[in-house]
């Protein structure tokens, strides 16, 4: 298949070296990037890819700002710049309150310290050599039009279809008519001729995000108040085990791809006509872990 989607890949505790082999294989099999989320150190990964892969765009997304300094984060990301040659994009983001909760963070306002963080970094170009494209976790608008002004990308996580036309205005004309400027989205996607039994996984899955108040409030915004209602009640009587079945088959639709693979590929080619540049599939199955997973979308764009 042309213009195959990117992927979202993690280093696995134990298998961190079967992960770049994997890696090198999507790049044989011509997906178009490999993104590495913050969990299994995203960083550390992009910096192995730049030595294991030759040709992929490879880049974070996306690297929580609170976990380094901006000169530590700095030097790294220009030394994967360099090694990669230039495939190299580094995705920053505020990240999630249990998140910061377990590790332990005080944070402030998103905009203002995410805005000094891409200050930060740039300054240490000096000291560090070249830097790479930066860009921004995004949902709602004030972050979409940040990253308009500051950066050189876009990208959001479980966004809604639907949606993306009316987030995509928030960016300036001049990022929506430059093809470098960066434009993705990570979906949660599962391949099975058994419909429900992959809605199931993604429904577990998305399980903690829905949780979250700031995916609440951009999903409400997106059209799913029903649901988001439904599941903060859920939450409110603490009746977890509730919220997988509050979330609606036409929610799911919009915000995942599942299913047979032929109906995976449309949904791909439907994500791109909504503007969504770069397309990252994030791969679960419903007969085991992320190999599993990455094997059957493997076979399904072949």
């Amino acid at each position: 298949m042309a213009n195959k989607p990117s992927v979202s890949l993690v280093a696995v505790a134990g298998r961190r070296r079967a992960t770049l082999e994997l890696a090198q294989r999507l790049e044989r099999e011509g997906f178009g990037g490999i993104y590495c989320p913050s969990p299994g150190d995203g960083l550390a990964l992009c910096e192995a890819l730049a030595l294991a892969t030759r040709e992929i765009p490879i880049g974070t997304s996306i690297a929580n700002i609170y976990t380094r300094h901006p000169f530590d984060y700095a030097q790294t990301a220009a030394v994967i710049h360099e090694l990669s040659g230039g495939r190299f994009r580094f995705g920053i983001g505020v990240s999630h309150g249990p998140t910061h909760q377990r590790l332990g963070l005080t944070v402030g306002r998103p905009l203002d310290e995410t805005r000094k963080f891409v200050d930060d970094v740039r300054a240490a170009g000096a000291q560090v050599g070249g830097l790479p494209p930066m860009m921004l976790a995004t949902l709602r608008r004030r972050m979409v039009e940040l990253a308009g002004e500051i950066a050189q990308g876009a990208v959001w996580a479980n966004g809604a279809r639907s949606h993306m036309a009316t987030s995509l205005s928030n960016l300036p004309l001049s990022a929506r008519a430059d093809p470098a400027f960066f434009i993705g989205d990570m979906i949660p996607t599962c391949i099975d001729d058994d419909r429900a039994a992959a809605a199931t996984v993604l429904r577990r899955t998305l399980t903690a995000y829905v949780k979250l108040p700031n995916y609440q409030n951009y999903w409400i915004e997106a059209g799913y108040a029903e649901e988001m209602a439904a599941i903060r009640a859920a939450i409110a009587r603490k009746d977890e085990d509730a919220i997988p079945r509050l979330m609606s088959d036409r929610w799911l639709r919009d915000v995942t791809l599942f299913g047979p693979a032929a109906e995976v590929r449309d949904g791909v080619e439907a994500w791109g006509a909504t503007g969504v540049r770069t397309v990252i599939l994030v791969p679960s199955s419903t007969r085991g872990g992320q190999m599993a997973a990455f094997e059957e979308l493997i076979g399904a764009f072949r």
